[in-house]
């Protein structure tokens, strides 16, 4: 056993633990008392339950299941540069959101979500499409048609919302934020769980995807069936989060690009570490967005964007100092 596997397991460890101790910061921090303080009177406890349990727990089922959409998305679409917020996904939920809005503006919240997986769905499909007609040979080419191709229907949307003055509206949406989220606004993330059952029961179907139609078609896999399979489930989970929380950007893209780093492209031997990093990922950023101007916040999606930006940056010179 190498110096390299000895460490993996501790390396693993982290995540998991890391989360632990998050959950309980995350209770425990909030405007209405000093940092770092819980009272146990019936306000405090009220508090707890009606707002930063349900906070806490949105932010671990918007992590986890958006490192598990974006590891999924990497499989199907055989390009690691890729996740749901560059490549069109979340910003086509955030479409079917503002159609609904227009036209049945009471809507509620269920309704915009199915809206918002319709249009996810659609959205990436043909993001999928064209990603498939494009050289294996130049990777980069996926990421960049997917960051022009997301731009697209990101500045229709802005258009659209300008139009209909709505643009304070649409911010919500695209702008990442847990503030909002109270006891009765969050339980729609918890469809998230099912999504990743699946996704564990057709793991290994989705890592022989990743080797390609002929490949998957010669080891017995329904290729087709198997790629829309993946795509409903990066579709429905994209579009609870962006429902719930609005866009995270990164989470899909740097933790399953440090799972594989880890333990290689097995999608059923990452899955758990995957959801849990992701989880661990997005809270720990929600508490340091409390933290940094505290009694105020700064959007979790701002402060997932510059420390996304930061592990994806390591990952590249990572890769860059190995290749």
């Amino acid at each position: 056993m190498t110096r390299r596997s000895r460490q993996r397991p501790l390396t693993l460890w982290i995540a998991p633990l890391a989360l632990a101790a998050l959950f309980l910061v995350s209770l425990s921090v909030g405007a209405s008392r000093p940092a770092g303080s819980l009272g146990f009177d019936r306000d405090s406890l009220h508090l707890l339950f009606a707002s930063r349990l349900p906070r806490t727990l949105a932010a671990m089922l918007s992590g986890a299941g958006l490192a598990i959409a974006g590891l999924i998305m990497q499989s199907v679409a055989r390009n690691r540069f890729v996740e749901p917020a560059t490549a069109g996904t979340a910003q086509s939920a955030a479409l079917g959101i503002l159609l609904v809005t227009l036209f049945h503006p009471a809507a509620s919240l269920a309704v915009k979500t199915a809206s918002a997986a319709a249009t996810a769905l659609a959205g990436t499909t043909v993001f999928m499409m064209t990603a498939h007609r494009l050289p294996p040979e130049q990777p980069y080419l996926v990421p960049l048609f997917g960051l022009v191709y997301g731009g697209v229907i990101g500045a229709g949307v802005t258009f659209v919302a300008w139009q209909a003055d709505l643009l304070q509206y649409v911010e919500i949406w695209t702008n990442g934020e847990f503030s909002g989220v109270l006891r009765g606004r969050y339980e729609l993330l918890w469809i998230a769980v099912p999504m990743v059952a699946i996704a564990w029961w057709a793991a290994d179907r989705l890592t022989i995807l990743s080797l390609g139609r002929d490949a998957s078609i010669g080891l017995g896999i329904s290729y087709e069936r198997m790629l829309q399979l993946g795509l409903v489930i990066v579709s429905v989970i994209t579009a609870l989060t962006v429902s719930v929380a609005g866009m995270i950007p990164f989470v899909g893209l740097v933790v399953p690009n440090l799972a594989a780093r880890l333990l290689g492209d097995n999608i059923r031997a990452s899955i758990a570490w995957v959801a849990i990093a992701g989880a661990a990922l997005v809270l720990g950023c929600d508490v340091i967005g409390r933290l940094l101007r505290y009694p105020y916040e700064i959007p979790v999606g701002t402060v997932m964007g510059v420390a996304g930006a930061c592990l994806f940056l390591i990952l590249l010179f990572g890769r860059a100092r190995d290749a």
